[in-house]
C-alpha cells in the first residue's frame, strides 16, 4: 500500500492545489483561495513528511528551522505576494489593453497557462543556472543550497537577492506579452505549489512526470554536494530546458542523503543574510 501511495501523491497534492487556485480565479478570489490551498498543502506535507519520509534522517532537527521560517517570511511574504500580486499584477492591468495583442486571450485558460509557465521558465531556467555557475550569483543562491536536509519548512529559504532576480526574468515577460493577471496570477501560483513539492520529504514516485515537471525525485540530485549531479536539473517547474540544453539528471540510483555546501554557513538568518556581501560560498 504505502508503494501504491508513492505514486499517487504527487499528482493527487499538485492537481487539488492547482484546481482550487483556477476555481479561486474563477470566483474572483483568487488570493484567498490560494493562501488556503497553499496552508492546506503545506499541512498536508507536513503530516505525510512523518508517515511516508523518504529520508529518515531528515526528520531529524538541524537547528535551521527559525532561520527557514525567516527567509520564508520575507521572500514569499514581501518579495512575492507584494511585488507579484500587488506591484506587477496592478501594472498588468493597466498594460493589457495596449499590450494584449500580442497575447493568445482566445486560447483556454489551461493553454494559456501552460504557455504562460513555458515563457517563465525560459528565465528561470537560465537564471537558476548562473546562480550555480556565476560566482557572484551563487554567493546568494549559496544560502539555499547550503540546507542539510530536505524538507517543506525549507522550501522558501532563499536570500532575498536571490528571490529578486528570480522574479526580475519571469513575471515582467508575461507582463510586456500582454498576460493577462489571471495568468500570471496561476503561474505564479503553481510556481509555489510545484516549490514546496519539490523540497518536501515524503516518498513519492513520479515516473514520467519528472520528464516534464520538477519533482522531488529530480531536485533531490539538485541538491548533492557532487557538481556532476547538483549542477543539474536547473528547471522551476518544468524540465523543457533542462532536456534542451543538456542538464537534465535522474540516474538509476538514490540520491544521495548528506546534501549541502562544502564551506560553512552562519546559522543565524542574519548571519545568512549578510554572507554573501562579506566572501563567496563555493
Amino acid at each position: 500500500m504505502r508503494h501504491a501511495f508513492s505514486y499517487a501523491w504527487w499528482p493527487l497534492l499538485f492537481a487539488a492545489s492547482a484546481a482550487a487556485v483556477a476555481y479561486g480565479i474563477q470566483i474572483g478570489q483568487p488570493v484567498l483561495v490560494f493562501n488556503v490551498a497553499y496552508i492546506a498543502l503545506a499541512i498536508a506535507i507536513a503530516l505525510l513528511e512523518r508517515a511516508f519520509p523518504h529520508e529518515e534522517a531528515w526528520l531529524k532537527n538541524d537547528g535551521q528551522v527559525v532561520p527557514d521560517i525567516a527567509h520564508t517570511l520575507l521572500n514569499k511574504g514581501i518579495a512575492q505576494v507584494i511585488v507579484v500580486l500587488v506591484t506587477i499584477m496592478g501594472v498588468a492591468e493597466l498594460a493589457a489593453p495596449q499590450a494584449g495583442a500580442l497575447w493568445p486571450e482566445h486560447l483556454p485558460f489551461a493553454l494559456q497557462t501552460i504557455l504562460g509557465l513555458v515563457i517563465a521558465e525560459f528565465g528561470l531556467y537560465w537564471k537558476h543556472r548562473l546562480a550555480h555557475e556565476w560566482p557572484p550569483l551563487w554567493r546568494f543562491h549559496a544560502v539555499h543550497h547550503s540546507v542539510t536536509r530536505l524538507w517543506f519548512l525549507n522550501t522558501g529559504r532563499f536570500h532575498l537577492v536571490d528571490t529578486l532576480t528570480g522574479l526580475a526574468v519571469a513575471m515582467p515577460v508575461l507582463l510586456l506579452l500582454g498576460a493577462p493577471k489571471d495568468i500570471m496570477i496561476m503561474v505564479s501560483a503553481v510556481t509555489a505549489i510545484i516549490g514546496i513539492l519539490t523540497h518536501s520529504n515524503v516518498e513519492m514516485r513520479c515516473g514520467v512526470l519528472s520528464w516534464v515537471f520538477n519533482t522531488p525525485e529530480l531536485h533531490r540530485w539538485h541538491h548533492s554536494k557532487v557538481l556532476a549531479e547538483g549542477n543539474r536539473n536547473y528547471g522551476e517547474n518544468l524540465m523543457l530546458f533542462d532536456q534542451l540544453f543538456g542538464t537534465y539528471f535522474n540516474a538509476a540510483r538514490r540520491p544521495p542523503v548528506d546534501i549541502g555546501i562544502h564551506q560553512p554557513m552562519p546559522k543565524s538568518f542574519w548571519g545568512q543574510l549578510a554572507i554573501p556581501f562579506t566572501r563567496a560560498p563555493l
